[in-house]
């Protein structure tokens, strides 16, 4: 499931967040804190992991969107 691989991409870049309180409405700056450093770290990560590349400059707010926007870049 992505939100699982999603939080296991968290673990690794952002060791002091607790992915066990993540969920799909969680708020990525407000809730994990994440900076545009970390937000810059993640999406490196992401694209490594599920192997594609983000074309969008939208703010993510939540990890739904996020998890959303990857469901639409990797589905076959």
């Amino acid at each position: 499931m992505t939100i699982d691989k999603l939080k296991t991409i968290f673990e690794t870049v952002i060791p002091n967040v607790d992915t066990s309180k993540i969920t799909m409405d969680t708020q990525l700056q407000q809730d994990l804190g994440i900076t545009s450093l970390s937000m810059l770290l993640l999406a490196l990560a992401i694209e490594k992991e599920f192997d594609f590349r983000f074309d969008t400059m939208q703010p993510f707010q939540t990890v739904g969107e996020v998890v959303n926007y990857i469901d639409e870049k990797t589905k076959k």
